[in-house]
């Protein structure tokens, strides 16, 4: 699916000729008719002579609305740029072409209108070389230029054609499995509810689909599906849709705004970008100037930032980062243009490097020039690297944030992986990796993680010597890690031999407790004092006392000894000789209750209740009103 878009100087016949090549009137909305001009986007739809059915996008051309100009424009594949033979090139003229130059729009027709009130040959020949002229250095130079008249019916076959053969060389929208919707309009259908529409571009959306549109994460589903007016149960790429919603109302929404699916994309107003200032403005642009940026269907006021030079000269091409005064949702890749909101001028425009940039570049430094200018290059594996950041990422995420297609970035991001410049906290690649939420972190990240816990784990241990680690939660708390992640990092750390694992500590791979003069001396007197009576143990208050609770914790957390109960411990060995006499008394009786387990051991009712009730904690046994059973 296309979307052909016009352009053009206000009155020069764009909605007339629209009209005529589909037979319906773009003008929608009343004062529109009245006034006999456009004022914001219309929509229209027509089958070409090849069999091939377009969108079309009228916008308005008056300088006052070329803010609604620019919420249509960016989401064509051929322009329709409107110059009437009568008039021949406008301000407004030479603004649209610029904004296409700027948006990269490719391919394009020129459609000389108003060819009937033309009677002097001479005349559209001279127009026909203006037009000429105007287009050459732009993205439509040698674009043909077609004669026709919209109340006559003139050229009108040749326009097809000509816009047949354009298309033809048109890409096709990619299908990067992350679609999105820029919002361009809002409305209510009675008996429907809520509508919004836009071309869709970067995937395909069906019928029933959990969304969220962006800016205000607003969660919504997708009730119906229509293109060119027709009830269709998926839309595709390219495609100009119309979605009714379930959930969100018409007052939370607004032009601007993107649909998406959950998870694939985030608003920024931070933006690395490469910035081109039209030749014909009439001053440099300085750094710290305020402008309004459009991208897609949004427009919103910011702060630009050079990173290279005091001010750009008429012309010139160089670094920016925009501070956006509102969030927007961008993609790496799109095409932006910024205007002066005051004196109303289209100042330049260019290429977003990156959507979400660290906050506040410093200027003039050459690595920051480097990496922007590695990313404008292309190449799949820098943008994943620089795409990574410093932090964990799931990989999914990740591989759709590059902006790269689904082989493409998959390919890439499993050479950085065997490279090792990319870390995967997993063994093996997965099955489908777009959808894998496996952490991912580049070399010097992993490196600067491990770093982090060895330098913890170091001071804990001197700190704690008796303990056998610290706790996961403090360790995930100290790394500052997302606990999703948690697990993975110690694995992979486990199995390069830099930590050791339990359950509930992670410690050095080199640590060990390690007794030594009083401290054993002091152990070996517990110990004994349980050998003594294995069945009336020392209380853990008097055993507290005697080792202090670092030590009675190692002993704990060694095995050494079991706790079982509040307040109770035993020895490892007599606590096993405990269980083996009460399952062995059970597989005899059926059943054994707490007197018989006192009777059984020669001990008192609450060590065996503490034995019993640790026995049933560990599923050994369960409790049956005043009996236990084995399980």
């Amino acid at each position: 699916m296309f979307v052909i878009g016009t352009a053009g100087h206000v009155d020069h016949g764009k909605s007339a000729l629209v009209r005529a090549l589909s037979g319906i009137n773009p003008d929608r909305l009343r004062e529109e008719q009245e006034r006999g001009m456009t004022i914001d986007l219309g929509f229209a739809w027509m089958t070409l002579p090849s069999g091939r059915e377009v969108s079309i996008v009228d916008v308005p051309g008056h300088e006052d609305f070329i803010k609604n100009m620019l919420a249509g424009i960016g989401g064509i594949d051929v322009a329709l740029l409107v110059v009437a033979a009568d008039e021949s090139v406008m301000p407004q003229t030479r603004e649209h072409l610029a904004i296409l130059d700027l948006l990269g729009i490719a391919q394009g027709v020129v459609a000389l209108t108003k060819c009937d009130l033309v009677t002097d040959p001479e005349w559209l020949a001279l127009v026909e070389e203006e037009v000429r002229e105007t287009l050459a250095g732009t993205t439509l130079e040698g674009a043909p230029i077609i004669p026709v008249s919209a109340v006559r019916g003139d050229g009108l076959e040749a326009l097809l054609a000509a816009l047949d053969a354009a298309l033809d060389r048109a890409q096709p929208r990619p299908d990067l499995g992350r679609p999105r919707l820029p919002i361009d309009r809002v409305f209510t259908i009675a008996g429907f509810g809520t509508v919004v529409t836009g071309t869709l571009s970067d995937g395909s959306l069906r019928v029933g689909e959990e969304v969220v549109i962006q800016p205000g994460e607003i969660k919504a589903r997708i009730r119906g599906l229509q293109s060119h007016r027709t009830r269709v149960e998926e839309v595709h790429p390219g495609a100009r849709v119309a979605a009714n919603l379930v959930g969100p109302s018409t007052e939370a929404l607004y032009r601007g705004q993107v649909l998406s699916r959950p998870g694939t994309f985030r608003p920024t107003q931070w933006v690395d970008a490469q910035l081109r200032l039209l030749r014909e403005v009439p001053w440099p642009l300085k750094h710290n100037a305020l402008v309004d940026f459009y991208s897609g269907a949004a427009r919103v006021p910011a702060r630009l930032r050079l990173l290279d030079a005091e001010a750009l000269q008429p012309g010139q091409v160089g670094w920016a980062q925009f501070v956006l005064q509102e969030p927007i949702v961008l993609a790496r890749g799109d095409r932006f243009v910024i205007r002066l909101p005051s004196p109303s001028m289209t100042l330049g425009g260019g290429v977003v490097i990156q959507p979400h940039s660290a906050r506040r570049h410093k200027r003039f430094r050459p690595e920051v020039i480097a990496t922007l200018e590695a990313l404008a290059r292309g190449n799949p594996e820098e943008i994943l690297l620089h795409q990574a950041g410093q932090g964990v990422i799931p990989l999914g995420a990740w591989l759709k944030g590059s902006g790269l297609g689904e082989e493409t970035a998959s390919a890439a991001a499993r050479a950085l992986v065997e490279r090792g410049e990319m870390i995967l906290l997993a063994e093996g690649w997965p099955e489908n990796p777009l959808q894998s939420t496996v952490g991912v972190l580049s070399r010097a990240a992993w490196q600067a993680l491990t770093a982090k816990a060895e330098e913890e784990l170091r001071a804990y241990h001197a700190r704690y010597p008796l303990r056998a680690g610290m706790p996961r939660e403090e360790f995930k708390s100290r790394l500052g890690l997302n606990g999703a992640f948690l697990g993975a990092f110690v694995d992979r750390a486990v199995r390069e031999g830099l930590l050791g694992a339990t359950p509930g500590e992670v410690h050095l791979a080199s640590f060990a407790v390690r007794l030594e003069g009083a401290a054993q001396e002091v152990v070996e007197r517990t110990l004994a004092a349980f050998s003594a009576n294995p069945a009336q143990p020392p209380t853990e208050d008097q055993v507290q006392a005697w080792l202090g609770p670092d030590l009675l914790q190692y002993l704990v957390e060694s095995g050494r000894l079991i706790r079982s109960g509040e307040g109770v411990l035993f020895e490892r060995e007599a606590f096993q000789q405990m269980v083996n006499a009460v399952t062995a008394y059970v597989q005899e009786h059926g059943k054994i209750t707490v007197a018989e387990a006192r009777d059984l051991l020669g001990t008192s009712r609450k060590y065996a209740l503490a034995l019993l009730e640790e026995m049933d904690r560990l599923r050994l046994t369960k409790r049956l009103g005043d009996v236990r059973v084995l399980r």
